[in-house]
């Protein structure tokens, strides 16, 4: 219940603040200021009371003495923790013994001889600070009242990053002349890779808007246009499955630009990597290490790959082409493969832990996880199957020691890979071996052009349609889609990169098709029929008609790179108002029921049926 009746409650007036509860040091001692903020903390000594007044700056201890100032005292009295006070007092140093190192005004404190109490506060659901992040109050409470969270040092601080890091962008992109265009938010539904979300029309009843997923069209048309070097900070929405690092509306920075090859794009990416990492001191390479997509794949099992620790996968499949244990054999004979990682220095996993690392396995569709430990003694899931000897020569092929474990996976290749991969980062981050210091990027060339759905039978985009061939492969692409050799279309390569750092995608582009006729067959490619291109693509295919020239570009993604740059593996916390795992904002509980009446303007009925 609140305590203070309105008539208590006082006026700001005239009254200016002079400075934040962050920037007061001992080069202030003597100066009259004025303070105001929140109260985090209250500690009541009798003849003196004490307040740590909180603002988007820091922390500064006040001190209130009945001997100095005994109606603000008294006033003092009536403060509990998160009221909304201004405090007007003298700057003075804190007694050596006294002096807080933890904050930067630990060596200050303000004696106050007038206080305003603005606001007050009904006891929190939650504490706002607690001594470590591990004892904060539940997510799902923490986004109900996200903004009491928001008052958390740690969120403000990712967010003024995150302003940091756009404003730093944009200085990047204007010295290479690039110029800021924004494009709409109401768009056409266009296949981007997921779900749009779809905005119906009241005038046009039936018919829908779409949030953009990206503005991959509207920045080519802005190449063919003749604005030559476009950028934006998107936003875009995408109705797909959440997870720590996606939400359902993201920003991006957006970029294209004309006459562009991949080199030039690839050191805009470096370039904008190198300036926003400079906010924490980090000094990115001048030019990203370089794996094409396969590399990527045989060594790492992912095209995302963490260089922040080794442990690459090794093939081992020629050492079971003529040997007799079956489920090995078979998977190389089908065109599969058996690769291994070696683990330094656990030959002491347990069987509890090796049965661990093999459902972690097993949820990425490997059949099992073979392992060997090179302990005192050699012992190895393999030992009756293959004999002491071939055990031997597969550890002595992956380069193992005494002391190190042997993991390994057979079957279809995008199985062992991708198996393989998470079981890699997995141990990583159980046995500390990542250095949380390091910032390791690496650009990821010569992407699939296509990829083959198994569900479906047929290959789809892998980037996005819009994509061009590699030249060396354009011949393929064309035999592929004229000739009707369909089966040719998972071998031709991509003009389509990616910028990983750390183990996250924070950038990807291409170069684009700027020929209709390439175009067409492009959209011939996924499947389209040349009704469904011109009704989707019609007024795109009619403006490459007219002169476009060759253009490429990126996206680079705002949160991922701000998560790096914090320090958090949470999209949640580099995002003011974040919505949960499963979509919905709590705060403000969207998504929400709307009136029948806005419902019958859309021409819209619900089906309640289940």
């Amino acid at each position: 219940m609140l305590k203070l009746k309105l008539s208590m409650l006082d006026s700001l007036g005239n009254l200016e603040r002079t400075h934040t509860c962050g920037e007061l040091d001992v080069k202030n001692v003597g100066e009259r200021v004025v303070l105001m903020g929140w109260v985090a903390r209250k500690r009541d000594f009798g003849i003196f009371t004490f307040l740590d007044l909180r603002d988007r700056e820091g922390i500064t201890q006040i001190v209130i003495s009945e001997d100095v100032a005994p109606q603000a005292h008294a006033k003092a009295k009536q403060v509990r923790n998160e009221y909304v006070v201004a405090v007007k007092g003298s700057v003075v140093a804190r007694s050596d013994s006294a002096v807080n190192p933890k904050i930067p005004t630990g060596r200050i404190e303000v004696l106050a001889d007038e206080i305003l109490i603005l606001n007050e506060s009904k006891t929190l659901p939650f504490e706002i600070e607690k001594a470590g992040s591990q004892n904060l109050a539940s997510e799902e409470l923490r986004l109900k009242y996200r903004y009491l969270d928001l008052r958390r040092q740690r969120l403000q601080k990712n967010l003024i990053m995150r302003a940091q890091v756009i404003r730093k962008i944009r200085e990047y992109m204007d010295s290479l002349g690039f110029i800021e265009i924004e494009t709409p938010i109401l768009l056409k539904s266009t296949p981007e890779g997921a779900r749009d979300f779809l905005v119906p029309s009241r005038v046009y009843k039936g018919k829908f808007y779409a949030l953009p997923q990206s503005p991959q069209i509207l920045k080519q048309i802005c190449m063919i246009a003749g604005l030559d070097r476009y950028y934006q900070i998107a936003r875009c929405f995408r109705d797909e499955d959440l997870r720590a690092d996606r939400q359902p509306e993201f920003t991006q920075l957006d970029v294209e630009m004309s006459f562009a090859n991949q080199e030039m794009i690839y050191r805009i990416i470096e370039g904008v990597f190198r300036s926003v990492f400079k906010l924490i001191d980090v000094d990115l390479p001048e030019q990203f290490p370089r794996l094409t997509y396969k590399e990527a794949i045989e060594r790492f099992g992912t095209d995302k790959p963490d260089l922040r620790f080794g442990m690459e996968l090794q093939d081992i499949s020629d050492l079971f082409k003529n040997d007799g244990f079956a489920p090995f054999t078979s998977a190389v004979a089908s065109g599969g493969q058996v690769k291994a990682i070696v683990v330094k220095g656990r030959a002491d996993y347990s069987r509890k832990r090796l049965d661990e690392l093999q459902q972690l396995t097993k949820r990425y569709g490997a059949g099992g996880l073979a392992w060997i430990k090179l302990a005192d003694e050699t012992s190895s899931s393999l030992m009756k199957a293959l004999g002491e000897a071939k055990v031997e020569e597969i550890a002595s092929k992956v380069k193992a020691e005494k002391g190190d474990a042997v993991l390994i996976v057979a079957g279809k290749k995008k199985v062992v890979a991708s198996s393989l991969g998470a079981l890699r980062t997995e141990i990583a981050e159980t046995e500390n071996l990542i250095d949380r210091n390091s910032y390791k990027p690496v650009l990821i060339t010569e992407f699939p052009m296509f990829e083959y759905n198994e569900d479906t039978c047929e290959y789809e985009a892998a980037h996005h349609p819009f994509t061009a061939p590699m030249d060396e492969d354009v011949e393929l692409f064309y035999r592929a889609v004229e000739k009707g050799e369909r089966e040719l279309l998972g071998k031709i390569r991509a003009k389509a990169y990616d910028a990983v750092i750390n183990g996250y995608e924070c950038a990807g582009g291409s170069i684009r098709i700027h020929q209709r006729r390439l175009q067409e067959l492009n959209f011939k490619a996924i499947g389209l029929s040349n009704e469904t291109a011109i009704e989707r693509f019609g007024f795109f295919l009619e403006a490459l008609d007219y002169g476009a020239p060759p253009h490429g570009g990126f996206a680079a993604g705002i949160e991922r790179t701000c998560m790096i740059i914090c320090g958090t593996e949470n999209i949640r916390d580099v995002m003011a108002f974040p919505k949960t795992s499963s979509g919905q904002d709590l705060m403000i509980d969207s998504p929400s029921l709307v009136e029948e009446s806005q419902l019958k303007e859309l021409g819209i009925r619900l089906d309640t049926r289940e």
